[in-house]
This record gives C-alpha cells, structure tokens and sequence, in this order.
C-alpha cells in the first residue's frame, strides 16, 4: 500500500465528519464532492492492473510519461487530450495532429524503428501492437523501467470485442471510463445498424487499392475489411482459398473480381493514407471508375461502392471502424429505399 493511502483516508473521514453537522441537500451533495475527490487522490497514487497480449501488466498511476507505437490508439488518446512523449510520426494518421510537435519525440517507422528516441523519452508506459508488435522484446529491454502494454487484436478473437478491450483497457490507464463507455456505445450502435440494414443476400467484395492496383481482401483475413464479414454475415461475392491480410491486398486479377459481379465493392484506399501529396496519387475511386473489367459489375452500375476514410490504413481504431460501419448502414438503408 502506498505510503500515502492512511493519511489521504484519514483526510477523507476528517471531512466528511465535519461535514455530518450540515442538513439536507447541501450534506449530500458536499458529502460526494469530498468522497469523489478522496477517491480520486486515491486512484491517482494506486495502480491498475490489466490483463494485456502478454500477461498481466501493473501500471502506475496516474501515466505522467506515456509513449504508443500502435496506430489502432493515436486517434483516441488523442481525443481524450492524453499527451505522448514519443510517437512514430512516419506512420501517423495525417488527421491526428496532436503530436506533431517538437516535444514529441519521433521513433520512426516500423521498418527504420528509433527506438533509441523512445528510451531517451523516458516513458513510464509504452503502448505496443499494430506495426510494431514485433518490436515488443526490444522496447523491453530498452525502458526497462517502464510498463509495457500490448493490446493488439488478437488472431482468433472477434474484432468487436478486441477493440473494445483495448479502448476499456486504455480508459482505465488514464482514467476515461466514461469516455471509453461512450466510444464502446457508438460503435455497438453502428455495427446494430449496419446488421439491420443488411439485407442478408446481396453479395459483397472487399479490395484495397494501391499503386493504381486493385488487390483482393478476403473475408475473414483481409485488412480492414475482413472481419466485418464476419460480424455482419455478409455473403462473400468471392473466396479465395489461402487468403491472407496483405497490407496491399492479395493478387487476384480484376477479371476475377469482375466475373463474380458482386452488388457491393467496399474499398479501402491505402495510398490516401500515406501518399495523397503524390502528385502521382490516384484515388481510389478514380481507379475504380477507369478500371475497364468492372465497368458492367453490377456494384458499379447501382452506384453501391462504399469507401473507408481515407485515413484508414494508418488509423484503424475503434472510431475508424464506428465511420465504416456507419458508412455501411447509411448505404444499405439507403439503397432499400
């Protein structure tokens, strides 16, 4: 127990048997005030523990230096207003802005990780997963003194309640209960919708597109796309035996993706993430409507293509996939009337 524990306790009885002598409305309410902020000096001089990829993980709190390497977190933390002391901003969603600023340290990307800048940055917490999951032992022996924590969707595991494990697990760090509660109802609403608005038959074929080319992503194991398969039931226009989750889709030729005409072509444009300020950029509606194998696929023709943000290959968080899901339902419902 912390040293600090018997006196803040002590101090909570102090106040609330001076308050005893007040009546009414105004004890009660004086009453919770004092109880909430003892409560609250209280969890900010504990610890949490959470249950993470690796075991369990006792973090200290409150976070004072917290650093995350995981795409799936950058958005969240920053709505929240949870400051960082070390990002990669090489694969950082443009849309998130809130630490791009010099006294955010830089560790590079997944490939040309520095994680020598994220040891400097003195964390006392380092968020791992997505891109650089691998990189997990050597985080390790680099901030030894810090809490690790990997919260990366497991293989195997349903997409919903991974993410909201994660973003459960993350508002318990920085004490966002409720904002974490508010991020797990949005997206249950989305996904409740977009089930409803399915019809149950019209078929559905998932693709990224980059570098002007259109690769394949499968249900169940496709980036992005491939677990809405599964929580929505939807019916696969194609399966492609071996399948796998290519951050660029798997080669299959658009003339396959043609001859099985599905009614609904979601896509995920990679390059918008990464290199929309190419002036060689195409978006991916752009190489859709030009690809001349899909003109007569009914998808096509009906006008029932629907597009993730454009941010989705570097975001990918609970709140990316509320926008998809959304997206779907907006589309669904609105081709039933």
């Amino acid at each position: 127990m912390s040293r600090k524990l018997p006196a803040l306790l002590a101090l909570s009885a102090t106040v609330s048997l001076a308050l005893a002598g007040c009546s009414g409305s105004t004890d009660s309410a004086s009453t919770s005030a004092a109880s909430d902020a003892a409560s609250t000096s209280v969890s900010q001089a504990s610890s949490v523990t959470i249950e993470d990829n690796h075991g369990s993980v006792e973090v200290s709190l409150p976070v004072q230096r917290a650093a995350s390497t995981d795409n799936r977190t950058f958005e969240v933390l920053a709505d929240w207003d949870v400051p960082l002391v070390a990002v990669p901003k090489g694969v950082m969603p443009s849309t998130v802005t809130a630490y791009d600023g010099d006294d955010v340290a830089d560790i590079g990307n997944h490939r040309e990780p520095d994680l020598e800048a994220l040891a400097a940055a003195d964390p006392d917490l380092v968020i791992v997963g997505q891109r650089f999951s691998d990189q997990y032992d050597s985080i390790a022996e680099l901030t030894p003194d810090a809490a690790l924590l990997d919260l990366e969707p497991r293989d195997g595991e349903p997409l919903d309640a991974e993410l909201e494990r994660q973003v459960t697990d993350l508002g318990q760090v920085f004490g966002k209960e409720a904002e974490a509660d508010q991020l797990i109802a949005d997206f249950e609403d989305a996904l409740e919708r977009a089930k409803n608005a399915y019809d149950g038959s019209s078929t559905v074929m998932a693709v990224i597109v980059s570098g002007g080319e259109i690769g394949y992503s499968g249900p169940t194991t496709g980036r992005t796309w491939g677990p809405l398969f599964d929580l929505l039931e939807l019916e696969p226009a194609l399966e492609v035996e071996g399948s796998t989750d290519d951050h660029q889709g798997d080669d299959v030729s658009v003339e396959q993706i043609a001859e099985s005409n599905p009614d609904w072509i979601f896509v995920m444009d990679r390059d918008a993430a990464i290199t929309a300020d190419d002036p060689n950029y195409t978006p991916a509606a752009d190489v859709i409507a030009g690809n001349a194998a899909l003109q007569n696929v009914t998808a096509v023709t009906s006008g029932q293509i629907v597009y993730a943000p454009d941010d989705t290959y570097t975001n990918e968080s609970i709140i990316t996939y509320t926008e998809i899901l959304n997206s779907i339902a907006d589309a669904f419902e609105g081709a039933q009337n």
